[in-house]
């Protein structure tokens, strides 16, 4: 994707004509991205976008992805759309802070002779009447969705002051009646690309740090196999294949080893296994089964699994040499652990007699908050901003992965495939190409 700043050039006055449509022409205009906003008391930006000019020259409705985006955040609500402006005219800030907006995006598409897509758009403070800037994208057809997804993280990096996630992507895994299939998609769960096919289970896709590369458990070999699957070419290895089972693979912040849980001398055990030349080592020994190993940012704290006293719940170390320490209390068993990037909190599942509850520990009080009232949740993942959370959950009879703010009032379900969709990880923040 070529980036690059756009120069600045018609004034044009709006008229005082051009009026916000309706609320109820907006929640058409978004529905169709499942954006569900719960709770009360939400403090959330009121942001209005115009319609892009030409934007029905692209096949992808970039402002309403954009728009979809920043709802689904929980930091935005959006109230409207203008009608008749685009990146290169001075919108009317009177009447936008008149209709209650604080901040405005207008922009263009244009269609370009070798077939690509040209996208502008700028950002307006409507409160302060300042121009917050303005880029443009030259892109295949392929990318207008990724195209849409960086004006969101510019929307939101310059009014939330911290970096946007909309253009990272999520693994995750479906289940039909014959196959298992890995994939990787957008956040929102569009443009899903396969990356595995089997009629075996997959499970426990990890992302590596610097988003080349997936780790995962398959079962084509009749037993579970740890591999790492390069995402660009479709090459992979096998990391891990010893007797008894392999499992719960967890990349080292410094991607140069992966954590896995092995069963080979009898209960299941945590090893770390190095990527260049396959040697492992114990981490620490225990007298239960300790598995789902996850790391701090910063590679000193390892969290994990362990029945060592009694059920399952989840425990913390301190690397090389600590004693590990229980963590969680709630419900007869704790499991899936995942640590937010400030270390700050862990999301984890519960399980209180039939459920399995989405819950949010914040690590330095103990306190604990519930953030679903579905009843069978599955995996949480942060986003590399540890503003959102994505989970697998059943929902109308079929799994599905759902996205929740870290306090729980805003959540969206990502877009649905055939078969029972699981096993969601959230991939890193990858530079642009």
């Amino acid at each position: 994707m070529n980036l690059f700043k756009n120069s600045w050039h018609t004034l044009v006055k709006t008229a005082l004509g051009i009026l916000l449509i309706s609320a109820l022409a907006q929640q058409a205009a978004f529905a169709q991205f499942r954006v569900e906003v719960s709770g009360v008391g939400l403090t959330r930006i009121p942001i209005v976008f115009a319609q892009f000019r030409d934007e029905g020259l692209s096949p992808q409705p970039i402002s309403k992805i954009v728009g979809s985006d920043l709802e689904r955040s929980g930091q935005f609500r959006a109230i409207g759309t203008h009608e008749l402006v685009d990146e290169t005219q001075i919108p009317d800030l009177a009447m936008l802070r008149q209709s209650g907006a604080d901040a405005f995006v207008a922009g263009s598409v244009a269609k370009l002779a070798n077939g690509q897509f040209e996208v502008r758009f700028r950002l307006w403070d409507v409160v302060k009447s300042e121009d917050l800037g303005a880029e443009s994208f030259v892109v295949t057809a392929t990318d207008l969705r990724l195209a849409a997804h960086r004006i969101s993280d510019f929307v939101y990096e310059n009014l939330i002051a911290e970096k946007g996630v909309f253009s990272t992507r999520v693994a995750y895994v479906t289940k039909s009646e014959t196959a298992y299939s890995l994939w990787i998609s957008d956040v929102d769960g569009e443009n899903a690309q396969s990356a595995l096919n089997s009629p075996e289970p997959i499970i426990s896709p990890t992302w590596s740090p610097d988003g080349k590369s997936v780790a995962y458990v398959s079962f084509e070999q009749r037993k579970p196999v740890v591999y790492v699957h390069k995402i660009a070419d479709g090459t992979r290895k096998i990391v891990a294949n010893f007797k008894g089972s392999n499992s719960a693979p967890a990349w080292e912040p410094n991607g140069q080893s992966l954590v896995v849980a092995l069963s080979q001398n009898g209960f299941q055990q945590l090893y770390a296994i190095n990527l260049e030349n396959g040697s492992k080592k114990k981490l620490f020994s225990s007298l239960g089964v300790d598995t789902e190993p996850v790391f701090s940012a910063d590679g000193d704290t390892l969290f994990f699994v362990s029945d060592r006293s009694g059920g399952p719940q989840i425990y913390r170390v301190t690397l090389p040499n600590g004693e590990p320490e229980r963590i969680t209390f709630t419900g007869a068993q704790s499991m899936s652990p995942a640590i937010s990037p400030d270390g700050k909190y862990l999301a984890f599942i519960s399980k209180a007699d039939s459920s399995h509850k989405l819950n949010l520990l914040e690590i330095a009080s103990r306190v604990v908050t519930p953030l679903t009232d579905t009843m069978a949740d599955e995996r949480p993942s942060f986003s590399p901003n540890g503003r959102l959370i994505v989970y697998a959950t059943t929902d109308g009879g079929r799994k599905n992965l759902m996205m929740t703010t870290i306090d729980g009032r805003v959540k969206s379900k990502l877009a649905t495939q055939t078969g029972d969709m699981r096993e969601p990880h959230w991939g890193p923040y990858v530079e642009p190409q």
